[in-house]
């Protein structure tokens, strides 16, 4: 059935892949670029790759593009065990790839980071086809170090990525953030009403990942109540494991709003007065161009522990507070309200923040892909 559908859609033009997923941090750049490209070429075709399961299976159709999952898995580092059939499931993906590639004849390929990027960049660098890498972290990943060694040009959000990356291919354009944040033009009490909340009280807004943060929510929950005593209120998104547990926590809360997965981030950003968030590269791009200020609490096991690389990068500028993951229980809600009583740090790290934003990211890759194909 895929193969057909992919044939049905061959027509003449460029033809563009866009490879990886796993998280939101790597799904939503993929799309803002997809838009772009779109914008600069009408006629151009889209499928993208992601792996079986995964969250990019369900988000890119929703976005109105088409794609294909591999049967492939990532690393796994809590059980090595785990890990045994992963030659086989590589060795398998690449066959998969060719078969994708001889119906859909793509004309470059873009890989956005995830472990399903790695067979199809690869494939389409032996075939010698033009293949463009997004690297969003300060701390570049395995695969995308191996890949961009022989792309087309490696695309990064900041200008230190030499030691990762062939000078001469690298192009600093930022992280493609998603349209709807970059638009934004709704106000404060507009959004907060959205969640059901009280415009009259500063508002913290949670953000665990689209995945969730078990150490954020276990903080979070074991001090709800010092939020109503210094008149905070909370817009927590918990992700999908926690989320039962924490409605429970805060049932008849009314200074607490209780979601999974927030759909209208855009909402959410006009209501907050601070932010508590992992530091993965796709939410750090957006507090930036919101320019909010933000404690974060980086994803300890995260591929060469980039969250907290991307953390300290803002840490160093002024930019945004951080606090380790096993500090969070004890020290998280402490910090979330002495920033909230502190308007000169949330107006230094608003400056701050904001000068870091890049709102035309997508554009920049778009535009580079574009010409380099059209050569």
């Amino acid at each position: 059935m895929e193969k057909e559908t992919i044939i049905q859609n061959a027509n003449s033009g460029n033809a563009f892949v866009i490879a990886g997923g796993g998280t939101g941090g790597h799904i939503f750049p993929a799309i803002a670029i997809a838009n772009a490209l779109k914008q600069l070429d009408p006629n151009a075709r889209f499928l993208f790759v992601g792996a079986r399961g995964k969250m990019e299976m369900e988000r890119v159709p929703q976005a109105g593009y088409e794609i294909v999952g591999l049967d492939i898995a990532g690393f796994n580092r809590s059980s090595l065990l785990k890990n045994i059939a992963l030659p086989y499931k590589l060795v398998k993906s690449f066959f998969q790839v060719s078969g994708i590639f001889s119906s859909f004849k793509p004309t470059a390929v873009i890989g956005v980071g995830g472990y399903s990027s790695f067979p199809v960049l690869r494939y389409a660098q032996r075939k010698g086809i033009p293949t463009f890498v997004h690297e969003s972290n300060a701390f570049a990943g395995r695969s995308n170090i191996m890949l961009g060694k022989n792309a087309t040009a490696v695309f990064t959000a900041t200008s230190d990525m030499a030691k990762f990356f062939p000078a001469y291919k690298i192009i600093v354009t930022g992280n493609p953030v998603r349209e709807n944040i970059v638009a934004q033009h709704i106000s404060r009490d507009e959004a907060i009403r959205f969640f059901g909340l009280d415009p009259q009280k500063k508002t913290v807004l949670s953000i665990g990942g689209s995945l969730g943060a078990q150490s954020i929510n276990e903080a979070l929950s074991a001090d709800l109540e010092i939020f109503a005593d210094e008149k905070l209120q909370l817009i927590w998104q918990t992700g999908t494991p926690y989320f039962e547990k924490a409605k429970e926590r805060a049932e008849g809360m009314k200074h607490v709003c209780v979601t999974d997965f927030i759909s209208r981030m855009d909402m959410a950003y006009a209501a907050a007065d601070l932010v508590v968030s992992r530091s993965g590269a796709m939410a750090i791009s957006e507090l930036a161009v919101v320019k909010k200020p933000v404690i974060f609490v980086p994803y300890p096991f995260a591929a060469e522990d980039h969250q907290r690389a991307n953390a300290l990068t803002l840490v160093n500028q002024g930019a945004a507070q951080m606090i380790s993951n096993a500090e969070a229980a004890q020290r998280l809600v402490p910090a979330v309200v002495a920033l909230a009583a502190d308007a000169h740090t949330q107006e230094s790290m608003q400056e701050n923040i904001g000068k870091l934003g890049v709102k035309d990211a997508a554009v920049k890759i778009a535009e580079n892909i574009f010409n380099r194909v059209n050569a």
